[in-house]
């Protein structure tokens, strides 16, 4: 039998828009973020929707309306497809927190609230540091790891073959960058990102995510979920909490992530949320594997008919 990963994408993903033709179409998408909104005391719902892109892309909007949007088109999906069955879930940095709540670790008035924390002690880390990101494309991690230690910085996202993103001082940044070029890089581009995100200059938002965590209701997931930090399946609820915590200056293992669960058997994925960046990661990993989205109307509908409902 087919056995099936759900993946949920992390910040980057959001767009003004999103999620917005889902809620038009759907009662069910209207009533998840009508409860988003509640557990939040504001209207998330109306930023993914209609922006402005600036109060969008700020992080402590960014994660939740991401996380929010990732929830509704699994639900969604569900309805279409009423005997959807997953085997495994994952997701990229803030979709880890999805993939958890999706397998049924936390409940999803705690699991937004506790996105909505995330993203703004990773705000606040931002502004008290002067950090950067860029993407790393053409060289492999070997390559990658010698720029890395040369200007130091540090290895932040290891996405598939030939893309990697790198973190840290702003400055440092753009030294890398030239130094990655020299070592053949095809590209070397600086991201248009608030901080320095999976490095140690986030560590100002661990200690604050912690307590945070501390106060939240975990259940063992009723499927494996991925951990960013181990490229393994999460364990007991005392280890989930610390790996969260961990994965905000630890880097996101994405594409050893995906290729733990291809060694498992798993040959179908469907990613859900905004965004189509993990099928396009999947292309570099695994071009034979069977992989669908559900982002908007459209590709709900494609997915469902593809999955014979």
């Amino acid at each position: 039998m087919c056995k099936t990963a759900l993946l949920f994408a992390g910040q980057g993903a959001q767009v003004v828009g999103m999620g917005r033709d889902l809620a038009e179409a759907s009662p069910l998408a209207k009533k998840w973020f009508q409860r988003a909104n509640t557990a939040l005391g504001y209207d998330l719902g109306a930023i993914c929707f209609a922006g402005p892109a600036d109060d969008l892309t700020k992080t402590e909007n960014a994660q939740p309306g991401i996380f929010l949007v990732s929830w509704v088109a699994f639900e969604l999906l569900r309805e279409r497809v009423p005997n959807l069955r997953f085997d495994a879930t994952a997701g990229l940095s803030l979709g880890e927190m999805t993939a958890l709540s999706i397998a049924g670790a936390l409940e999803f008035e705690e699991a937004v609230r506790i996105v909505r924390q995330r993203g703004q002690y990773m705000q606040e880390a931002c502004e008290a540091t002067s950090g950067g990101m860029a993407a790393i494309l053409g060289l492999d991690e070997a390559s990658t790891r010698e720029v890395c230690a040369a200007a130091g910085v540090e290895l932040a996202n290891l996405n598939c073959p030939g893309q990697m993103v790198i973190s840290g001082a702003v400055e440092n940044i753009a030294q890398a960058c030239e130094l990655a070029k020299a070592k053949g890089a095809k590209r070397a581009v600086p991201l248009p990102v608030a901080g320095a995100y999976h490095s140690s200059l986030m560590a100002g938002a661990k200690p604050k995510l912690q307590a945070a965590l501390a106060g939240v209701k975990f259940q063992p997931p009723a499927v494996p979920v991925i951990s960013n930090v181990t490229a393994q399946p999460h364990g007991t609820v005392p280890e989930i909490r610390q790996r969260l915590v961990d994965q905000v200056t630890s880097s996101v293992r994405w594409e050893e992530s995906v290729r733990y669960l291809l060694a498992q058997g798993f040959t179908r994925f469907i990613e859900l949320g905004p965004g189509k960046a993990l099928s396009g990661f999947m292309k570099r990993i695994e071009p034979s594997a069977q992989m669908f989205n559900v982002a908007d109307r459209a590709s709900l509908e494609a997915t469902a008919k593809a999955l014979g409902n």
